[in-house]
């Protein structure tokens, strides 16, 4: 499925803007120019040499404060897709094998989840918690999981009534033999899909965070955090809120871009999307009447 993935264009662009949003949160402090938390009196300073970005209104380099808070933006993200990964797709799967009293209870849990506005119950619990980003990402990554929880369920009644499974059960065969034998395989694309798409969720759920202020420990270094402190100098500075919005849109339409990439190349057409000329489903020669030209 990666190779497949990698074959189309979109996904290629996909991975390698992800891939540098990445390499941001990683290298991101060590690649600032500047202490992004030191102040000067260098106020709402255009860019130039010395600030590539300017500086912010209190004469912090605007640079040097994206590279550092880069890491908040993508740590955040991903605890919220993993978390939603890891609390959706494990009962999603066993709903269909546990008997009736777990999935109904698990059904109506995720109906519940659903009905929760996630934004709002993650400023309550930093409220109650203490204004931490993981907490808040924990829970918002648990009422997102009903998406891998429907998604789970869907793929793997799809496989349950299949006659090879129904073998497998009559044999004798585990359910952990089972799902890592024949059901993993088929849920696995769809999750893929949908972790690509909570991936960037994920960063409009932290900027949304950030952007209010909320999960993080101020003077700390946020793409949310700049684009709100930018508001406030419009007349100053108007292009001063371009940088971290552009960041923030590439991210998430990366994410989307690599969720629809992945379910060209494992939906039921996929060998009509994926390119000619890799592998096996390259385009067989045309025959023509009266014989082979």
């Amino acid at each position: 499925m990666i190779r497949r993935t990698l074959a189309l264009t979109t996904g290629r662009i996909a991975v390698a803007i992800l891939a540098v949003v990445a390499l941001l949160a990683l290298l991101g402090p060590l690649l600032a120019p500047q202490n992004p938390l030191a102040t000067s009196g260098d106020t709402l300073a255009a860019a130039s040499g010395e600030h590539w970005l300017g500086t912010d209104y209190l004469g912090r380099d605007v640079l040097s404060r994206l590279l550092d808070g880069s890491r908040v933006s993508v740590v955040g993200s991903l605890e919220v897709a993993l978390t939603a990964l890891v609390v959706g797709s494990i009962p999603g799967i066993l709903s269909v094998y546990l008997g009736r009293v777990f999935e109904w209870l698990t059904l109506r849990l995720a109906d519940t989840l659903v009905a929760l506005p996630f934004l709002l119950f993650a400023v309550a619990v930093i409220a109650l918690l203490g204004n931490g980003i993981t907490q808040a990402m924990l829970v918002t990554g648990a009422l997102v999981s009903p998406l891998f929880y429907r998604v789970s369920r869907a793929a793997t009644l799809a496989v349950a009534r299949s006659p090879y499974v129904e073998a497998a059960l009559i044999s004798g065969a585990s359910l952990g033999w089972i799902v890592r034998r024949h059901v993993w395989a088929k849920v696995l694309p769809p999750l893929a899909v949908a972790l690509a798409q909570t991936i960037g969720t994920g960063f409009v759920i932290v900027s949304s965070l950030t952007f209010l202020g909320i999960g993080v420990q101020p003077p700390e270094a946020t793409w949310g955090g700049l684009l709100a402190s930018d508001l406030g100098y419009l007349g100053q500075q108007p292009w001063a809120p371009l940088p971290p919005a552009l960041l923030i849109m590439a991210t998430v339409w990366a994410a989307n871009l690599l969720a629809d990439a992945v379910r060209d190349v494992s939906g039921p057409t996929a060998s009509d999307r994926t390119p000619a000329g890799t592998g096996r489903n390259r385009p067989a020669e045309p025959v023509h009447a009266g014989g082979t030209t």
